[in-house]
């Protein structure tokens, strides 16, 4: 975790006047501390470590790694504090997992208020609108911030992340660094197991963005209900000041008809949106474009990127670019050179005489629209690979499958992180009540799979590989591999030549 460079050290007494509670040890009251984290692999010496409880195990049971690696104290609950009797000083709280990000923003004074934050929430376009958006933010020449599934950036500094949005600790600890850097505007994605544990508490947004919702993660949320109403969390007083809907989807249709803060509702079509594209003529490259927005604003560009649900993407981001004061003209200018995030919808050129794309479209939903984007561009056959991950909602499985038979000439049906589960009875679950055609095929292995792919394609035809797009790893049993699809569909079509 990244640490910024002035000290904030406080002290335990000042923690629990902050939290509301009482030093049971008062020789404990002025042990300072240098630094907030949930994560023993991040404390440094100095550190209070917040003992969260787990699915498996709880983090307090972690004592002699947590004292060996420097925590002066430990905030926890009373099932935690057994776990350290005695070992460290503790604060004993109901709910830490609550309580990390609000002490987090406390020790570093509350940094998010300090900076122009914009969430972005959804299930797909998370990242691509994030990455628009700090794109625009970059050519109009301000000094920015990303926080996403593809990595963090802080100005020209790039840090890889594990989760698409931070724990609540290391989240405000980047928020700190941001800001004492001079960092003006941030994008961040936030995803809904963020907000529902509690990753985003305290975090402080001036604008929100809702994309969509589609089926996914419901091994984690259950049903569409609950993972609708863990979504629309973020648009509350609680977190926002402002927010920016796709009323084109109905989920955010609905949000925005009972709407709790400030919204400005966007649309591709519909000229009762505050903002819609007054015209979007497809070409060899892309899109030209003409948006309007609010007061009848108008934007025109040149967009080098394909794929209609791009089009929603830039809508959300210029509407959030030109809120935050961008001028229009710079807004359209700055199109052409817009590229999409790593991985979503990205063209590995070798000279083949077909194409060859890597996508990250890992629910029904994206698949079938990336699949629907690109038959309209292919001249010939449309060739898809595809799997779905281990240990995740199964139910969408067989939709998955569904989508890809139907949506190309030929599927080929693939593992994607089996994780703990068998490749083959995913597979099966995916292909379940298919009636296989011909072209389609079932291969085990992926690096297998995206080979097939490859051979069999002609000049004019298409070939995207779905599900993992950035992602360098392929989890097996426990064991994380590399594999990078765009490095296998290179090596692949390598091979031809």
């Amino acid at each position: 975790m990244i640490r910024p460079e002035a000290s904030n050290a406080k002290s335990l007494l000042e923690l629990a006047r902050f939290l509301g509670i009482e030093i049971e040890d008062q020789n404990h009251a002025e042990i300072i501390f240098n630094g907030v984290v949930s994560d023993t692999r991040s404390i440094i010496p100095g550190d209070l470590f917040v003992a969260l409880p787990g699915s498996k195990s709880h983090g307090a049971a972690f004592v002699v790694e947590i004292k060996a690696a420097g925590a002066v104290a430990v905030l926890t609950d009373k099932q935690g504090a057994q776990f350290i009797s005695g070992v460290l000083p503790t604060l004993i709280i109901a709910d830490p997992r609550r309580a990390v990000g609000d002490c987090a923003s406390w020790f570093y004074g509350s940094p998010s208020q300090n900076i122009s934050v914009v969430g972005i929430t959804g299930t797909n376009g998370k990242t691509t609108t994030t990455a628009l958006l700090n794109q625009i933010w970059r050519y109009a020449e301000r000094e920015t911030g990303l926080i996403g599934t593809v990595g963090i950036e802080i100005g020209a500094e790039v840090l890889p992340t594990s989760f698409t949005t931070p724990e609540a600790a290391d989240l405000q600890s980047l928020f700190a660094v941001m800001q004492e850097r001079h960092v003006r505007n941030v994008a961040m994605e936030v995803s809904s197991h963020a907000i529902a544990m509690n990753r985003i508490n305290s975090a402080r947004f001036r604008m929100v963005g809702f994309t969509n919702l589609t089926q996914d993660h419901l091994d984690f949320h259950l049903d569409m209900a609950n993972y609708f109403a863990t979504k629309r969390r973020l648009f509350t007083s609680e977190f926002a000041d402002l927010g920016f809907v796709n009323i084109d989807d109905s989920y955010g249709a609905e949000l925005f008809a009972a709407r709790d803060i400030p919204m400005i509702s966007l649309s591709r079509s519909n000229p009762k949106a505050e903002w819609y594209f007054e015209s979007a003529d497809m070409n060899s490259n892309g899109y030209s474009v003409t948006l309007r927005g609010t007061g009848g604003i108008q934007i025109s560009g040149e967009l080098g990127l394909i794929g209609d649900h791009n089009l929603d993407n830039l809508l959300m981001a210029t509407a959030m670019a030109f809120q935050s004061d961008v001028d229009p003209i710079v807004i359209g200018n700055s199109f052409r050179y817009l590229t999409g995030a790593p991985g979503r919808l990205e063209r590995i050129e070798l000279g083949q005489e077909f194409k060859a794309l890597v996508d990250y479209a890992h629910t029904p939903d994206a698949v079938e629209r990336t699949l629907a984007t690109l038959r309209k561009s292919t001249k010939g056959r449309l060739i898809a690979v595809l799997g779905c991950g281990g240990d995740r909602d199964r139910s969408k499985r067989p939709i998955m499958g569904k989508a890809l038979q139907e949506g190309s000439d030929t599927a080929i049906f693939t593992s994607d992180n089996p994780r703990s589960e068998s490749a083959d009875e995913i597979l099966n679950e995916m292909t379940k009540g298919l009636v296989l055609s011909t072209s389609s095929h079932v291969v085990s292995d992926r690096r297998e799979a995206i080979a097939l792919a490859v051979a069999s394609a002609q000049p004019g035809d298409c070939v995207v590989v779905l599900g993992k797009g950035h992602e360098t790893g392929q989890e097996i049993s426990g064991v994380k591999h590399p594999f990078d699809d765009r490095l296998e569909l290179a090596r692949a079509i390598e091979e031809l030549t």
